[in-house]
Order: structure tokens, then C-alpha cells, then sequence
């Protein structure tokens, strides 16, 4: 959740180096920053519907998994173009990730213990709206717009194999 909602802030910062380095006009900028969003937005509740048929875990996993290789994407896209394909990628793997954490809190905590799991949950995310434009800012100034994805993809590479580890399949009823 954390990467996720992040990701969503640090691009803001980075846009003028992206301008200045893939010559992106003005309208581009705005699809690197809407198509993740739009995306986003759209397949939310597609994810989670998604997690509810095919499995809980299985989707979650596969959400951060697209998430990761969009990720990389953007980093090495050469056109403002290619970025923008791989941000509304990115949006997508991303909308799988948060309605699907929650429902794996639900599933791994029990009930008396459900309310402090989702507040720390709440709090990573709040957490990740406060640093994101810091991060992002101090990514960009320390190397260049392209760390600002390269970031994701360690994270994601161990929490790929940690969650299949680690969280118990579940479905949504029938």
C-alpha cells in the first residue's frame, strides 16, 4: 500500500526533469500524472473483484507483480509516450493492491485485533501521501526522474515471494 500510494505523489515533483529530459509537452505531463490515476480509479473495484473470484492472495500478488515490471517501464521509457503506457500500467497493477490489502487484514486478524490492523494500514497510506513529494523531490534531486520508479522494483521483488510465503489464500463468497 505504501509503494502504491507513493508512487502517486512522486511523479508530481519529477515532472519538470521529465519534461526537460524526454522534451514532454505540456499535455504529456498531465497523461503521466491522469493515466495512473485514471486507471487507478477505474479497475479499483475490478481488482477487488477480481481477488474475491480468483483468489485474494493470487491477485495481490499479481497486482504488485505488474505493478513492479510497469515500474521498470517507466524508468527506461525513451518517449513521453512510452511513459504514459507504462503509468496507466502501473495504475492498473496498482488498483489491485489497496481493497485487496484490506481484505487480507480482515482474513489474517481477528476480529478484536481488526481495528488496530487497519488503523496502522490507514496510517502507512497517510504516511505515503506526506512523503511522496519529499521523496520524489529528494530522489530527483540526488539522481534523476528515471529512481523515482527504479525504487518499486527491489521493494516489489521482496514482497513478491514474501507474500506468497507469508498470506493464506482466500475468495469472496460465491
Amino acid at each position: 500500500l505504501f509503494m502504491v500510494v507513493l508512487d502517486n505523489l512522486v511523479v508530481n515533483v519529477a515532472l519538470p526533469s521529465i519534461h526537460r529530459d524526454l522534451g514532454a509537452s505540456i499535455q504529456s505531463l498531465e497523461w503521466t500524472v491522469n493515466a495512473y490515476v485514471l486507471a487507478y480509479a477505474v479497475f479499483l473495484l475490478t481488482g477487488a473483484a477480481l481477488g474475491d473470484r480468483f483468489g485474494r492472495k493470487r491477485m495481490f500478488t499479481g497486482g504488485i507483480a505488474l505493478f513492479t515490471v510497469s515500474s521498470a517501464a517507466a524508468a527506461v521509457a525513451p518517449t513521453s509516450g512510452m511513459l504514459i503506457a507504462a503509468r496507466a500500467v502501473q495504475g492498473l497493477g496498482a488498483a489491485v493492491v489497496p481493497p485487496l490489502t484490506l481484505t487480507l487484514i480482515a482474513d489474517a486478524f481477528p476480529p478484536q485485533r481488526r481495528g488496530v490492523a487497519i488503523g496502522v494500514w490507514s496510517g502507512i497510506s497517510g504516511i505515503a501521501v506526506a512523503l511522496g513529494p519529499l521523496v520524489g523531490g529528494a530522489v530527483v534531486q540526488a539522481a534523476s526522474w528515471h529512481w523515482i520508479f527504479w525504487i518499486n522494483v527491489p521493494l516489489a521483488i521482496a514482497l513478491v515471494p514474501l507474500s506468497i510465503a507469508r498470506l493464506t489464500e482466500s475468495h469472496g463468497p460465491s
